[in-house]
């Protein structure tokens, strides 16, 4: 027979009890190390399994807010499932039990997959987190059923206690998962100890910034061109990483192993005693559209990687680095750039600082010319040296190119978009990039149909490193007008017109932007 418990009430409770689920979870992968958040967890299993479309229309849609809609979207999912266990729940409620115990499931699957995760604790997590679910529903459930159907108030809850009893185990969730979040990320404060590290001086430091490299402090109109060494808080990060690993620097070691005559492990200080140098290396990730933002310009400071492959011996059939993350990420790329005079290093530190959590701490890959998608390993754990055919790497069987070197490319930063201007002189400028050949040059179109214009450009810091540049179009006429860039690089190369997108190695186009003169 039907109940007679207002399906809005069941599930109510239902995404109450799922909530008390979820923040419990969330406290457990707080409190312990190795237990994982299983919200995070499930959304790694959703990043590894999606098919590469809908990766990209994420990325392309969302940019770096991906991760953060992610983990939003399974929560309200998993809200929206209690609060259709707890409708099944007010007619039969072994069925939401069930249902319960099925999230546990799924939850502990996705959980086990986690490189950083420990049985044991993984499934303490779901079995309390799940039970907690339980225990909530069934309390909830069972105390509707006399409401509904007891009319005597002996004993029984009244609408108004029920719904007191869903609003303090709502408050109640809420303030756990806050406290769950708080002690993981004092707990990755405490393990990795960044604030500890203090890095070491380099053999060969980076040169001062000449005044005439960075266009921007001396000029007001130009608040809009991106800096030319882009703060850590503000460089973009583009990663597999739902959260960022965890890593106890006290237990961390780099092992250097695959075809080397000298297998070996080093410790993070270890790591920092070997000769440091600084160099300026622009890094941009593959799905970067032409004209975005995922491109940014930092001073590096690390150990060139041809240092520490020499140490193992490179064998005579090596072909291929690969870089493990802590998080099993792999990249891969010929061994050739280890050893060609482009900079590769193992980094330590972003813009004299240790690495930031986000960036890669405590160790990770940074190769000038290749998207980051088959070089820049963050939270390094290994480099393994094998053949080109005998490994690919997280992104190749996803439908992206074996090899990723890092297109010519420029960007047009100053004007915003659509803006108008009164009657006079108008600045354009912006950034271009050329990693291992360096900017030879950048030229502005007037105009849709116009005459291609040579730009002034800022100092380089180094053919690693983007360069500014800047075009006064001293008197522009009345109307709407198209400009574009486009960049040479120091061989000659001029940056092509043939727009192609990001999949599967890059994309390439001219940048437009639209100005109006009233």
């Amino acid at each position: 027979m039907p109940s007679t418990i207002p399906r809005r009430l069941g599930a109510a409770a239902g995404a109450v009890a799922a909530a008390v689920s979820l923040a419990v979870g969330e406290l457990i992968a707080g409190w312990l190390f190795d237990a994982p958040s299983l919200v995070v967890a499930v959304g790694d299993w959703v990043i590894d399994t999606a098919p590469p479309a809908v990766k990209d229309w994420a990325i392309a849609a969302l940019g770096t807010a991906d991760k953060p809609a992610l983990v939003i979207g399974i929560t309200v999912f998993s809200l929206a499932f209690g609060a259709v266990l707890g409708i099944i729940s007010r007619v039969d409620l072994r069925v939401g039990v069930g249902g319960f115990l099925f999230f546990g499931l799924v939850g502990l699957f996705a959980g086990l997959r986690s490189p950083l995760a420990s049985t044991i604790p993984t499934a303490f997590s779901v079995v309390v987190a799940v039970s907690a679910g339980i225990a909530s529903l069934v309390w909830l459930i069972r105390g509707l059923q006399r409401v509904s159907d007891v009319p005597s108030p002996d004993g029984s809850w009244t609408r108004r206690g029920f719904l007191t009893a869903v609003g303090g185990l709502a408050t109640l969730a809420a303030a756990t998962a806050v406290l769950g979040r708080a002690l993981a990320g004092r707990v990755r404060q405490a393990v990795t100890s960044r604030l500890d590290v203090v890095l070491p001086r380099p053999v060969d430091g980076a040169p001062a910034i000449p005044a005439d490299a960075d266009l921007g402090p001396a000029d007001p109109e130009l608040e809009e061109l991106a800096s030319l060494v882009v703060s850590n808080v503000d460089f973009y990060r583009i990663d597999t990483a739902l959260t960022v690993p965890r890593v106890d620097l006290e237990s961390w070691t780099l092992k250097v192993s695959g075809l080397v005559d000298r297998p070996y492990e080093m410790t993070f200080d270890e790591l920092a005693s070997l000769p440091m140098v600084e160099r300026y290396v622009t890094l941009s990730c593959v799905s970067n559209e032409v004209g975005g933002d995922l491109v940014g310009n930092a001073k590096w400071l690390g150990v060139p990687l041809s240092e520490v492959l020499e140490r193992a011996g490179v064998q005579a059939g090596a072909e291929q680095v690969v870089g493990r993350s802590v998080d099993d990420f792999t990249v891969g790329f010929p061994i050739e750039a280890a050893f060609d005079g482009r900079e590769a290093l193992v980094a330590i530190g972003m813009n004299d600082e240790p690495l930031p959590f986000a960036h890669g701490f405590p160790a990770r890959l940074v190769v000038s010319g290749l998207y980051g998608y088959v070089s820049a390993t963050k939270w390094l754990s290994e480099i393994e040296l094998t053949t080109w055919d005998g490994f690919d790497a997280y992104w190749v069987p996803r439908g992206w190119s074996k090899k990723g070197p890092i297109k010519l490319q420029s960007r047009i930063d100053v004007p915003a978009r659509n803006t108008a201007y009164d009657p006079g002189p108008v600045t354009l400028a912006g950034v271009a990039w050329a990693p291992n050949t360096g900017v030879g040059g950048v030229e502005v179109q007037l105009g849709a149909d116009g005459e291609w214009v040579q730009a002034e450009l800022a100092t380089s810091l180094g053919k690693d490193s983007w360069r500014q540049w800047r075009y006064v179009w001293q008197s522009p006429p009345t109307g709407q007008h198209e400009v574009r860039v486009r960049a040479t690089d120091g061989a000659g190369r001029v940056q092509t017109s043939l727009p192609t997108p990001p999949r599967p190695d890059g994309a390439q186009g001219h940048h437009m932007r639209v100005i109006r003169v009233r």
